[in-house]
């Protein structure tokens, strides 16, 4: 989704950033694992596929299919998640700071205020640290304000119980039980009182622009050599 291309949302503990070819290595080393592969209900790819789509996601201009799938998807937004605390530091690099990524899904070509969230942390030691919380409260927060997105929807794998839990807890409701896909669909609709709610909780998030740290960085590089 190129809306995002140039978005980028400062947490308390997380940073969430468009995704960038440059993520796609490490994204791709996450996804031979078959523990998520199972939880976020997706098929390996080649690194080669990887690549091509992360430039289905990037080429796609917010209108029109994205993919082909067992469902079509018309828009797709796409951050990758980074651990702030070591992305401030300036001591890793941006690949370095990867501990997950967070998608919209909007699906419905007849509704385009409904749309599917999908969280995942793969790096296992940054699990049950809040992470998950945050970065699914700002994506929500994101889709609401920036998307116009009134109900969210969540298919989660029956074994993730945490992640059921989570999104209980941010009062998602359980709609249906797939025996088949092995996975419970979670609805949530936004209503003033969710809308007031949520704004308050993330108001300490901050929105930049991408590039604009790059640009800082150089600037400071000439600024040295003045």
């Amino acid at each position: 989704m190129r809306l995002n291309d140039e978005v980028e949302l400062r947490g308390r503990v997380v940073v969430l950033v468009p995704y960038k070819v440059t993520h796609v290595p490490r994204y791709h080393q996450w996804m031979q694992s078959e523990e998520l592969q199972k939880l976020t209900a997706s098929e390996p790819l080649t690194l080669e596929q990887e690549y091509q789509m992360q430039r289905s996601w990037r080429e796609d201009a917010d209108t029109g299919p994205l993919r082909n799938t067992a469902f079509c998807i018309l828009t797709e937004c796409t951050f990758i998640v980074l651990d702030k605390l070591r992305w401030v530091s300036g001591s890793y690099t941006e690949e370095d700071c990867m501990v997950g990524d967070v998608n919209l899904f909007l699906t419905d070509p007849e509704d385009s205020t409904m749309a599917e969230i999908e969280i995942m942390i793969a790096e296992p030691s940054y699990r049950g640290m809040g992470f998950g919380k945050e970065t699914t409260m700002m994506m929500m927060y994101y889709g609401m304000t920036k998307l116009g997105i009134k109900t969210f929807q969540a298919k989660i794998n029956l074994e993730n119980t945490i992640s059921i839990a989570m999104f209980q807890n941010f009062h998602f409701k359980e709609v249906s039980v797939s025996d088949v896909f092995q996975e419970a669909t979670l609805w949530l609709t936004i209503d003033s009182c969710k809308r007031k709610w949520l704004i308050k909780q993330m108001k300490h998030v901050e929105e930049k622009r991408y590039s604009q740290r790059l640009e800082e960085a150089i600037g400071n590089i000439h600024q040295s050599t003045d």
